[in-house]
Parts: C-alpha cells; structure tokens; sequence
C-alpha cells in the first residue's frame, strides 16, 4: 500500500502499527508523541533517549512513529547506503515537498546522481571564481558598515540579510532592488514555513504564506529563464540555465524552478546558522581570532582586492575554526531518511516503510569521539586527527550520494567572511553573556546573539 506525495508520486506506506514494538523506546503522549520535548530540547532528548534505550530508539514526533539510529555506524549505514535501503525523497517530502519540491535534495538514486551532474557545472572551478568575486564585494561592503556603526549590534538578523543579499547577487547576478528584495522576502517566508507545526496553507498560517512565496518565485524564475538562456551569464542561475543532462539536453524549467528554489534556500539559511555560531565562538574565544587575523595578513592580499580564489587553500585555520562551529551547532540536527526495504541495525530488524532519522548533533557531541565535547577547539580538525577518526563521526553536510553539493561553496564563503570581518573587526560579548540557541530544526540563538564589534586600529 502507498500513500501519495505533493506531486502524485507514491509515495512508502509507515509499517502497521505495532511493527516497530520490539525496539526499545517512548513514544511519548497520544497524538503529539515526543514532539514538545524535541523543540524544547534536541540535544538533551535524543541524548536521554539514548542513555535510556542506546543507540537505536523509537520514538513519536510530528505525527509518526520513527526509529532513530545513531553514531557513526548508523551514519554510515544510513548516509552511505551502498545497498539503496533508504530514501532521502520520502523522507524529507512530509517537511519541504509542498515548498521545495523535487530540490537535489528530495530526489533519490539514479535520478539524484543524473541530476546532480547536471548541477555540478555550476560548481566547477570557473564559475566559483565568479561567485567568489561578487561574495567578497558584498561581504566587504557589508563589513564596511558595520565597521562605520560601532558597538552592540544583534548579529543573527544582520548575518541573515547579508546572507541573504549574497544569495541574491552571487546566484541570482541581480542588484537587490524591488524585484530582488521581493524574491528575498518570498524565501524567508518559504523557509518559514517549512517547518511550520500547522502543515496546511490555511489563511493567516505560515504555510499560506510560504505557499504565496514559492507562487512569486515560481513566476521570477520562469520569466527569466528564457532571457537567461538567451544573454548567459555568470552567476548560479545562469549556469543552471546552460547546464545539460548526459544526453544533452538541457534542464527542463520545472527542474531549473525546483533547483534554484531548493540551492538559494539552503545557501542562506543554513549559512546563516553556520557563520552566526562561527563568529559566536570567536566572541568567546578571542585568541583564535589573532590566529586568525595572522592567518589573513599571511595571504599578503591587500585590502582593495578580491581574495584570489587559488589563496583560498591557504586559510586552514579558518576553516577548521568553521568546522568546528559546525561541529558545535552542525546547521541540520537531523536527517531523515525513509527505509526502501527491511534492514537491520544492533540487532534490530526494522520493517519497509520505517521513517529513520540519524543525529548529527549527537554524533557531534560523543565524548569517546570527542574528548570535552563541549570546548571549542579547531584543532580537532588538522589533517592527523581527522585520519584517525571515523568519516562518519562529523556530518554536517550529510554524506554519500546526497553529500552537499555546495559545501564548496559553504567553505569559501566562510572564508571570504573571516578576511574581511577579522581584519576590520574585534567582537566581544559583554561578562557573564551566554546566548541561549534553539536548536531545532536549525540553531539559531534565542535572543539574536548580541555581540559588541569594535574596528581595528
């Protein structure tokens, strides 16, 4: 038996109820399950869950029975999937399928890897470059006015404009204008949405407003397609206009639509979450920002000019600083998976149908893989520690087929950001300050993070 998804694929039935009885677990309170206790809590849950019943549970949350599987056994399992036991379709659809339908994250196997090709141009070294040259120019205006604004400020909204506008300019190759500003506004409000509680697009719900933003978009992209198609051009969206299937033909505009849709959101609002713990940390931590700002003045790039794409290698530290950041806040909590075909973990078979999720931030936080997993230390991530332990220990960007195909792009970013913020800047927190994060569906501190920015002489 099948259930049908937003767009009239089939989509796997859940197992009958009972199925899942032998593994251990709680399923919480009739109908709402274990869900209040997940948005209160992420962390602390799935790590009493996991004291309490080990490393695979059952549990209730949003509505179905899941199993969860964790460490870095179970990522592998479930993220390298070598056999194709699980789909990433099925089990992202229930939470972005009726805003980010058919995204390169919601597609599966064959028809993923054919996809993905397709999309890699756009990823390639030529067009990188390009996209590094319009990042460093909006990151170092945007730098420049912190710099001439002195004093406490709420970083997590101003981060997420800057991202924000940097989607706008280096995917889009528009100006933020009216149009673009409107294009914005219709993301922020479909991310909104997305993991909104009421699921419907009910009048004055979230999901209505999301609904009316993924409208907007589709009429954007489906108007410039054309005149994309007939100019060129650098940026993200031209690329996928030009990109090709094996065959030759291009990308269909629904699959440019659904693409470009899916990559902008995840471009901005998981970068955001990334760079605003980034920069949190360095608050907390100044030393590794003199590390850093040594790192940067080491490039010899004078501060007029664009980073050079090659010099971007040279800025190890920043990025084990961001991966650790990621480690510490990894931008997605939780991934779900939905399982194609019956398949067993420690023990455990677990039916066809079963929706699975694994737990990065839990992973993230094992003390037998990380030793005071609460410390911010970037060296976890020099070339001999990470040897030595398992891939699948950090996952922020997934793994296997559906590893993120922008995590290329993430890294640059975040390097281009620590250049010019570290050479401009020094950001403190004021004593006895601890931002307080939700953590789900993606961190985000509480209170907008309040950190004090002071030029450098």
């Amino acid at each position: 038996m099948s259930l049908q998804m937003a767009d009239g694929r089939a989509s796997l039935a859940p197992p009958k109820r009972g199925a899942l009885n032998h593994i251990p677990g709680d399923e919480g309170w009739p109908i709402i399950g274990r869900t209040l206790q997940v948005l209160a809590d992420p962390k602390g849950e799935v790590e009493r869950m996991a004291e309490t019943y080990g490393l695979a549970y059952r549990s209730r949350v949003l509505g179905e029975t899941s199993i969860t599987l964790l460490g870095p056994e179970a990522n592998e399992l479930v993220l390298f999937d070598q056999a194709k036991n699980f789909s990433s379709t099925h089990g992202w659809e229930p939470i972005l399928g009726l805003l980010f339908p058919r995204g390169l994250m919601l597609l599966d196997f064959d028809e993923h890897r054919l996809h993905r090709r397709a999309l890699s141009v756009a990823f390639k070294a030529g067009p990188m470059q390009s996209y590094l040259a319009a990042l460093d120019s909006g990151i170092a205006a945007r730098v420049a006015q912190w710099r001439s604004e002195p004093g406490e400020m709420l970083f997590y909204p101003a981060m997420k404009q800057l991202t924000l506008d940097l989607a706008a300019t280096s995917f889009l190759g528009a100006e933020i204008g009216p149009e673009v500003d409107a294009i914005t506004r219709a993301f922020v409000d479909m991310v909104a949405a997305s993991v909104a509680p009421i699921r419907k697009p009910w009048p004055g719900t979230a999901m209505a407003r999301g609904v009316r933003g993924r409208r907007r978009i589709v009429a954007y992209f489906s108007e410039q397609i054309p005149i994309r198609r007939a100019k060129g051009g650098d940026d993200l969206f031209s690329q996928l206009c030009q990109a090709t299937h094996e065959d030759g033909a291009l990308l269909s505009p629904q699959d440019i639509i659904d693409h470009m849709s899916f990559l902008m959101m995840a471009a901005h609002d998981t970068l955001t979450s990334s760079l605003t713990s980034f920069v949190a940390l360095l608050a907390a931590h100044p030393e590794w920002q003199d590390k850093l700002r040594d790192e940067v003045a080491a490039l010899d790039v004078p501060a007029g000019e664009t980073l050079p794409f090659d010099r971007l290698e040279a800025m190890p530290l920043a990025e084990m600083a961001f991966k650790e950041a990621m480690r510490l806040k990894p931008p997605v909590p939780s991934i779900p998976r939905r399982a194609m075909r019956d398949f067993a973990f420690r023990g455990y078979a677990i039916p066809a149908g079963t929706l699975v999720a694994v737990n990065p931030l839990f992973s993230h936080y094992m003390p037998q893989i990380w030793p005071d997993p609460d410390r911010f230390d970037p060296t976890r991530f020099t070339d001999e520690a990470t040897r030595q332990r398992h891939k699948f220990a950090w996952v922020p960007f997934g793994g296997g087929a559906h590893m993120c195909l922008g995590l290329h792009f993430a890294y640059m970013q975040a390097k281009c950001f620590t250049r010019h913020f570290v050479q401009n800047l020094d950001v403190s927190l004021e004593p006895g300050y601890a931002p307080d994060w939700q953590m789900w569906p993606i961190p985000k501190p509480k209170d907008g993070l309040k950190v004090t920015l002071t030029p450098r002489q």
